[in-house]
């Protein structure tokens, strides 16, 4: 021993240099561990797969055996039991980061931006020790979408289309640094990937009943303003949210995710706006948003949710052509209405009497709204080489007029739909049928009566889905008296300009005395007709009915019957009333005619007190009334 100390010390440094070089490799060695199986130990050590910023990642809802994603897809699962195991998808992502792919757009880092950022953080992974990656095609989609903030868009209900009676919701992705490109933002839909051979019918069917895949599409928001705003005349609302950039490049990495990712879709609950909810709280993890919408999600209950969560940062309104028109046809003469129209036929009408006796002003507003309109009917129909040349020549006119001559029109804002009544209602009340007294009891699950508070509405707009009456009648007692699936009315005034139709399609049980025997009868009800506005806010409606009933008086079991229906309907400030005359004639000779009043108190946006009576006259003199009076309110 006292012969190391002789040793040249050279030689001792030399041999503690070596030592300390090799305890690295023999501690590593020894132990054997592999930067995977720690970062796998630390996930199972802080539980991450019950954090809530991965369950939402993956799109678990929780429910009574467990966790199961709303994602049909396998593709978006890496574990075998994935779509239903947290623990098990989040592992099988960690091993996956370690799986080298020839192409690296394949790779776990470029397939899955959100998931890997998220473990990243969490696990405080090291970029050195993942294999080196160069996502070419997330990193072009991203360079296109240049964002860092998000609008929420409502364009409002259009009875006309079947997927978007209630509205519909997207997500916008905007450029804080230049409010001016909107147009050019890209826009984020969700909706069911439709087979274009599939009729109304099937479509209804297969969108109620899950028969349609949903999908994220991204494109640019000026094509979704031609859709919405101009070819289907819809209004379009737009929520600008307090998102952070941070939270907004969350939300955004995560769609790229879910590009061409197939989704469960269901119309009433699991749909476009429900989706879109869950982007937010992606973007967001502390709020929850989707909790609540378990039965349904109608859009605009989604608008009030984030408006709740207190994500609204500003509102505006883009009022659709068609409102436009109608608001600068409201404060014109109906002379000028005349030469608006005769101009939007005939170019030579600018050397008519009538034009030239116009002030300047209002010859450049009469030109100006004439080439609006032009625009508006182009929507309606193909393009003609006469309807362009006109166009054109309109055009050059309205240029000719001093730029000084002031003929803007600025739409006031209606109340936002948000703060319209909300969806659902229940009712109370009493009254008399058959000289017989009862108690009703109603509930609705959505969303709104021609008689409602046409606040946040379109007026003359009747949408109900799932309406049900129950009755506790004296000496008869508790029994079902209505039970509506569908009915929907839609009242659109006619004038010079436009020229909608009205139209009624109503199906269910109800109560109905025939042969002195009062029973409950299946029926599905439609029609059509038109609607004329006698002054503002009071119109007249007129429709032709068919009827295919269900009733075992009847001398078939299933018998069709002609009807008619008009009515008055008139809004005012605090109440609306609904004067009917209505009736139906089948093929043996069993008939109703009826007259019914129904009037409306609004006492504040959810709550209203609704007057009801009819008197029905029928086959072989019979006539009797049915008189309530109900308390409703709407959640």
């Amino acid at each position: 021993m006292f012969h190391l100390f002789r040793l040249p010390c050279r030689l001792i440094l030399k041999y503690l240099f070596s030592v300390i070089l090799l305890l690295p490799v023999t501690t590593f060695a020894g132990s054997a561990i592999d930067p995977r199986e720690s970062l796998l130990d630390k996930a199972e050590e802080y539980t991450l797969w019950e954090k809530v910023e991965w369950l939402n990642l993956i799109h678990y809802d929780k429910e009574y055996a467990g966790y199961v994603s709303q994602v049909d897809d396998d593709r978006f699962f890496y574990a075998s039991d994935g779509s239903h195991n947290p623990r098990s998808e989040l592992l099988a992502t960690i091993e996956n980061l370690f799986v080298e792919k020839e192409d690296h757009n394949q790779q776990t880092q470029c397939r899955f931006v959100a998931r890997t950022r998220w473990l990243s953080e969490q696990l405080d992974i090291d970029n050195m020790v993942l294999p080196a990656v160069h996502c070419d095609e997330y990193l072009e989609w991203r360079q296109m979408v240049q964002a860092d903030s998000v609008t929420m868009v409502f364009p409002a209900y259009h009875l006309n289309s079947p997927s978007s009676m209630f509205g519909h919701t997207l997500l916008r992705l905007d450029n804080s640094q230049d409010s001016k490109t909107d147009w050019l933002s890209y826009a984020v839909n969700f909706g069911a990937d439709i087979d274009n051979s599939d009729n109304s019918l099937l479509y209804a069917y297969r969108g109620l009943a899950g028969g349609y895949p949903g999908i994220f599409i991204s494109e640019p928001y000026f094509k979704k303003i031609q859709e919405y705003n101009r070819i289907e005349h819809r209004d379009i609302w737009e929520y600008e949210l307090n998102l952070t950039a941070e939270e907004t490049e969350r939300m955004i990495q995560h769609l790229w995710e879910l590009k061409t990712i197939n989704f469960d879709y269901y119309f009433f609950d699991e749909n476009c706006s429900y989706r879109l909810l869950e982007l937010i709280e992606v973007a967001r993890p502390e709020v929850e948003l989707t909790d609540e919408f378990i039965v349904t999600a109608i859009p605009v209950d989604t608008v009030r949710a984030i408006d709740d969560a207190k994500l609204i940062e500003s509102v505006s309104y883009r009022p659709a052509r068609a409102t436009e028109i109608q608001y600068i046809l409201e404060g014109i003469s109906d002379q000028q209405r005349e030469v608006v129209l005769d101009l939007s036929k005939d170019i030579s009408a600018l050397d008519s009497d009538a034009f030239v006796r116009l002030s300047p002003k209002q010859q450049k507003s009469t030109v100006d709204l004439a080439y609006k309109y032009l625009r508006y009917l182009n929507t309606e129909s193909s393009r003609d080489p006469a309807t362009a040349k006109r166009s054109h020549q309109l055009l050059q006119k309205l240029n000719s007029y001093p730029v000084e001559i002031d003929i803007s029109n600025t739409v006031p804002t209606p109340l936002p739909p948000e703060r319209g009544h909300k969806s659902k209602r229940t009712s109370i009340g009493l009254g008399q049928r058959l000289n017989n007294n009862y108690a009703e009891f109603g509930f609705k699950m959505a969303f709104h009566d021609l008689e409602d508070s046409k606040d946040g509405f379109l007026q003359g707009a009747q949408i109900n889905i799932g309406s049900i009456k129950v009755r506790a009648e004296d000496n008869v007692g508790l029994r079902l008296y209505q039970l509506d699936f569908v009915d929907i009315f839609s009242l659109t005034p006619k004038n010079s300009f436009f020229d909608p139709l009205s139209w009624k399609v109503y199906t269910g049980f109800e109560r109905q005395l025939t042969s002195n025997k009062d029973q409950l009868v299946y029926h599905l009800s439609g029609g059509a007709g038109g609607t004329w506005e006698i002054v503002k806010n009071h119109q007249f409606h007129a429709l032709a009915i068919g009827r295919l009933e269900i009733n075992k008086q009847l001398r078939n079991l299933i018998e069709p019957a002609i009807g008619f229906n008009t009515g008055f309907l008139s809004h005012f400030r605090h109440t609306t009333t609904h004067l009917e005359f209505s009736g139906e004639h089948f093929e043996d000779d069993i008939y109703r005619l009826r007259v019914q009043y129904t009037q409306n108190f609004v006492l504040s946006t959810n709550h209203s007190i609704k007057l009801f009576a009819k008197h029905q006259w029928q086959e072989n003199d019979i006539d009797f009334s049915d008189i309530n009076l109900n308390y409703q309110y709407y959640f």
